[in-house]
Parts: structure tokens; C-alpha cells; sequence
């Protein structure tokens, strides 16, 4: 691939970060007169610019060093900085693969950033030999690759030829994988220099109100990242919040079990009932859900107070469904059973 530096914007290799008072003096002592804060309250003082302690934790869980991570403010920050960082607006493309996460398309029109929307086979895999093909045609500076893959809850596979075989950035947004069985990317990420692993507390860690996103790359791209954020992108709460979830393993551990167990006897009782036509596969915490007439069983669910997700505008008559508490699945479970045909 081409050297990071050549890939970059000019005006973003060329900028100056923003400096804040924080940056400028990073000790914990002394009478603080130099951020314009107000003297009273308590969270009057401004957050940790650079998220230390929260970093420390997450470099003990993941095996990594601190310089390898990127904190945003959920993954969303993290997909538009990417943007920002790499692609011209109006000139430059980028990648993703259908059905997928939407944000990357909305923030692909943000930028002004033409967006490439591969769809994914029948087994929603990548069909390499059509990638690279419209790669080799449109030189694109991105590829999203949402891996476990949201809405349809599998993992791609063999992703390592495209990672090969790309000139540009590759970004795997493994949100959700914690509930899944497969190897995280993210100790590859630390030694292949055209490649950003992200990955979120808003799922199996619970933290969805707190905004937590990460990025683990090599050093190079975690201060391309650093030097286009925002000062005070995670603030003092969020901080405080994912510091208690991330020394509580056990905790995680126990609620993780829970939910994927949770997953499994929800699958076994879908398969049973006569109004689905097919369960998708899946490595994340929800399952897409195949039926005669999704917007029926939508509609029927919300008359009975159970929000799912409605997806037949990109799988056709699925239906995305959430895993609950074991009193939530149930009452879903028994709606659908009770269902009229």
C-alpha cells in the first residue's frame, strides 16, 4: 500500500492541532486559572483531553500499548474523522458493503465523499472478485467493512486478501465483537500500517448512554486521529463511566454469558414458530429474523408494546430483534406466538 503520509489530506498533514489548557499543563496540583473554568461546582473542570485512565484499563484488557488507541465520542466521531482525514471532499471515494451499518453512508455525504455500495453475496460475504475489480476502477481512499456485520449478525470471512490487496485504509468496525466467537483484528491493526480496528462499550459493555467508541491502529494513524479531534470530546461523566465498567470484568463477563445464552434459547423458540421462514446466523446480540411479511409482524409487535427493528427496506421481510432480559424475550416470544395468521 502507499506510505499513511501520502494518503493523508494536505491541509491535515500540514495543520496544527489545537492546544488546550490541558495539554499545555497536565498535572493534577495547583490552582487552576487557566481554562476560563468556573471555580464553583463539580464537574466545573474540563475532562482529560487524552482519556489516560480510561486507556489504561482498555490497554490492560486488549494487550495493547496506550499509544494505540483512539477514544471518540461513540464510533460515529471516529467514521467522520476518518473522513476528514482522508478524503477530499468531492474528489475522493470510498467503500462499504451492503446491507451495512448507515452511518457510513451519512457520513460519506457529510464529507462530500462519494460512497461505492458493494452488496454482499446471498451468504452476505464479500465477493472479492467484484471488489477489486471496482478498486482497481475507482482508486478509493476507504473501505468499511462492519464485521460482525449489522443487520445480518455474521462475520465476514478472508478479509485478510482484501487488507492485502488495498491501497488504501481498511476500517473494521467490530462493534459488536465481544459476543462473537471469531479472533478481533485488533492485534493485527498494531503492525499493518493501512488498518483501523473500531470498536464501542455502547453494546456488551452496557455504556450506549456514555459514547465510548475506540480505534486501535498503529501509532502513526492514532495521532492523525488525535491531531483532528476535538478538545474535550469525552467528557468527565462518560470518562468516569467507562473506568467503573472496564474494572468490572466479572460483571461484563457474567452479563455477556447471560445475553449469548439469552441469544441461543430465543433462536431455538423462533425456529418453532410457523411465522418464521428463516434465522439468519448470528455472532452479534440480536438476530435477524426472516418472515412471510415483515411490515405485518412489525406493526402487529409495536400494537403490543415490542420496538424491534424493521430491515425489509434491505433484507427483504426481515426483521432485526434486539436480545432482551429473559422477561423481554419472553414477551416477545409470546407475542409471536400468539400472533393471528
Amino acid at each position: 500500500m502507499q506510505n499513511i503520509k501520502e494518503l493523508v489530506r494536505k491541509n491535515i498533514a500540514s495543520m496544527q492541532p489545537y492546544s488546550s489548557a490541558r495539554d499545555e499543563f497536565t498535572g493534577s496540583e495547583g490552582i487552576f486559572l487557566d481554562a476560563n473554568e468556573n471555580p464553583f461546582g463539580i464537574y466545573n473542570r474540563y475532562p482529560d483531553p487524552k482519556q489516560q485512565l480510561v486507556k489504561k484499563e482498555l490497554a490492560k484488557l486488549k494487550k495493547v500499548s496506550e499509544e494505540n488507541i483512539f477514544l471518540g465520542n461513540g464510533s460515529d466521531e471516529i467514521i467522520d474523522l476518518l473522513f476528514r482525514i482522508f478524503c477530499e471532499p468531492g474528489k475522493d471515494t470510498a467503500i462499504t458493503f451492503s446491507p451495512t451499518y448507515g452511518m457510513y453512508k451519512v457520513a460519506a455525504a457529510i464529507n462530500d465523499v462519494a460512497l461505492l455500495d458493494i452488496a454482499l453475496d446471498e451468504g452476505f460475504q464479500i465477493d472479492f472478485d467484484a471488489t477489486e475489480k471496482i478498486i482497481a476502477e475507482h482508486s478509493p481512499k476507504l473501505v468499511f467493512i462492519c464485521s460482525p456485520n449489522n443487520p445480518t449478525g455474521n462475520t465476514l470471512v478472508n478479509i485478510e486478501r482484501l487488507i492485502t490487496g488495498f491501497n488504501g485504509i481498511v476500517v473494521i468496525d467490530e462493534a459488536y465483537i465481544d459476543f462473537s466467537p471469531h479472533e478481533s483484528y485488533v492485534q493485527s491493526a498494531l503492525t499493518l500500517p493501512n488498518v483501523v480496528v473500531m470498536q464501542t462499550l455502547s453494546k456488551a459493555w452496557g455504556l450506549a448512554g456514555a459514547r465510548i467508541g475506540m480505534a486501535f491502529a498503529n501509532t502513526e494513524m492514532i495521532a492523525l486521529l488525535n491531531k483532528v479531534k476535538p478538545p474535550y470530546n469525552i467528557s468527565l461523566l462518560n470518562q468516569k463511566a467507562a473506568v467503573e465498567a472496564l474494572q468490572a470484568v466479572a460483571t461484563f463477563q457474567t452479563n455477556k454469558d447471560i445475553i449469548l445464552a439469552e441469544k441461543q434459547r430465543m433462536v431455538s423458540a423462533l425456529t418453532a414458530l410457523t411465522a418464521v421462514v428463516k434465522i439468519f446466523p448470528s455472532d452479534a446480540n440480536f438476530i435477524l429474523v426472516a418472515f412471510s411479511n415483515a411490515d405485518m409482524v412489525y406493526e402487529y409487535l409495536i400494537e403490543k408494546g415490542i420496538i424491534t427493528r424493521n430491515r425489509n427496506t434491505v433484507v427483504k421481510n426481515a426483521i432485526r430483534i434486539t436480545v432482551g432480559s429473559s422477561a423481554e424475550n419472553n414477551a416477545a416470544l409470546d407475542a409471536l406466538k400468539n400472533m393471528p395468521s
